[in-house]
């Protein structure tokens, strides 16, 4: 099959190129498209460990068709569209995925859609309401806001009936396209908040938000740390107001979690409930996928299906395209 691959195993964009690999087995879509994400580019850069079993090839969300079951499987069928997450592979026009880290396909999503969805949600659910804890009535700020994983959570607490959602971007575009969308977030915690603070932080950002992000918290803050874009390492941190405001600060990955985990978090009925109310951007559901340009679609020339139109969107052979975009923070 054809897939994307890192000439040399590791370096820069320029080394993405698209080769031929085996197909894996035993289990495998045909993959219409699949998204882009950060982690995509610390492996490439040899800065992110591929989970033990992975495939090597990049991509870890995906739609597709199933063509071939593997044994034992019960959940699904060949023929059957679907969407979903691996620990590695999805660059391709191949890839296995664990039975339980499927959904299926809405009708009402096209490819691309449905393609951006996996990573995102998931992580975004995981941080908010398995971590954070968010309840009606909270105050929410999440960093990163334009981000997929941002974007998600931002709605994500709306729909969970956040009082307030704040967000921060890296430029006043960004917070202005935040601001105009449907369930949208401000910029300004402590105005946004009458002095409370937040209840739930998420966070991807690190050294540079730390002192920032403690005093934002309120008193029983929870505060999730999803990545550390800015640097892992603070030189100096004060203990006192994590003791007197009895924060709650935790570290998450999924991606290195065990495929139990990953399984029960997707099937978990209020995680189903959320993934349910997900629309496409013409669509009438409380949240949204709002997809820039940075989406791999391969096999251009077969139809999307259901007659849905498809965004701006790379076709695979421009991979480099997609990943400075990605890397020069254009992407929303």
């Amino acid at each position: 099959m054809h897939a994307v691959l890192i000439k040399d195993g590791q370096g820069p964009i320029e080394n993405l190129y698209i080769g031929e690999t085996d197909k894996p087995v035993p289990t495998k879509g045909e993959i219409v498209a699949f998204g882009i994400n950060r982690m995509d580019h610390y492996q490439r850069e040899g800065r992110y460990a591929v989970p033990l079993g992975a495939s090597s090839i990049l991509g870890v969300e995906f739609s597709g068709r199933v063509t071939e079951l593997g044994e034992g499987v019960t959940r699904w069928a060949v023929g059957d569209e679907v969407f979903g997450l691996v620990g590695g592979g999805a660059y391709a026009e191949f890839v296995s995925c664990d039975e339980g880290l499927l959904l299926k396909k809405p009708g009402h999503l096209s490819w691309v859609e449905a393609a951006s969805i996996p990573e995102n949600y998931i992580t975004a659910y995981q941080a908010l309401v398995k971590y954070g804890e968010v309840k009606k009535g909270d105050h929410v700020l999440v960093h990163a806001g334009a981000s997929g994983v941002g974007i998600a959570a931002i709605q994500m607490a709306r729909e969970l009936g956040a009082a307030t959602v704040t967000a921060t971007a890296s430029t006043t575009e960004k917070l202005d396209w935040l601001r105009s969308i449907p369930n949208g977030a401000t910029h300004t915690v402590k105005k946004t908040t009458n002095g409370k603070g937040a209840d739930v932080v998420i966070d991807f950002v690190g050294q540079s938000h730390w002192a920032k992000n403690v005093e934002s918290l309120a008193i029983d803050g929870r505060m999730t740390l999803l990545a550390t874009l800015s640097g892992s390492e603070v030189p100096v941190v004060n203990l006192g107001p994590i003791l007197y405001k009895r924060l709650r600060i935790q570290g998450s990955t999924l991606r290195s979690r065990s495929i139990q985990y990953q399984t029960e978090l997707i099937a978990s009925l209020s995680f189903r409930d959320m993934i349910d109310k997900v629309t496409g951007v013409n669509g009438g559901g409380p949240m949204r996928t709002y997809i820039h340009k940075v989406s791999i679609f391969f096999c251009s020339s077969r139809p999307v299906g259901h007659g849905h139109t498809i965004p701006q969107v790379y076709p695979w052979a421009e991979i480099q395209s997609a990943h400075h975009e990605m890397a020069d923070n254009k992407n929303r």
